[in-house]
């Protein structure tokens, strides 16, 4: 057996409702679907699911305590995006930090990072067209 392909990351949240409006906001992830699974959370994807067949791309999980450091060994998680210049327009105007970066030797594709309300790191990935 071989993976096909990724599923979905897991995240721990303090604050579900901050967690949520944050990867709706910045992301654009729509929160949807979730069976009842006896804990507090929900389940974003990256389109909006039309029934219960939809592939939720994050899953987020409150109600547990935060691990320390809160990062363990998960780096980051990447996700391909489109509008550069108004998710950096976006984060500017709330005052998230982040960094933007021309990765090099891969057909020039900009990528910009930043922090979760948790401290989860994300990556956009974003086509070099779109950069400066």
């Amino acid at each position: 057996m071989t993976a096909q392909g990724m599923n979905h990351f897991t995240i721990l949240a303090e604050d579900l409702g901050a967690t949520v409006t944050f990867y709706t906001e910045f992301l654009g992830l729509k929160d949807g679907y979730r069976p009842d699974l006896g804990f507090p959370g929900a389940w974003m994807y990256a389109q909006a699911p039309t029934d219960h067949t939809g592939q939720a791309v994050l899953h987020i999980i409150a109600g547990r305590p935060m691990p320390n450091p809160r990062s363990g060994v998960i780096d980051h998680m990447a996700y391909t995006a489109k509008g550069m210049a108004a998710t950096v327009a976006k984060l500017d105007a709330h005052g998230v930090k982040y960094m933007k970066r021309k990765q090099a030797g891969h057909a020039g594709t900009w990528q910009v990072f930043f922090y979760d309300p948790n401290g989860a790191r994300i990556e956009l990935d974003f086509a070099a067209a779109e950069g400066d």
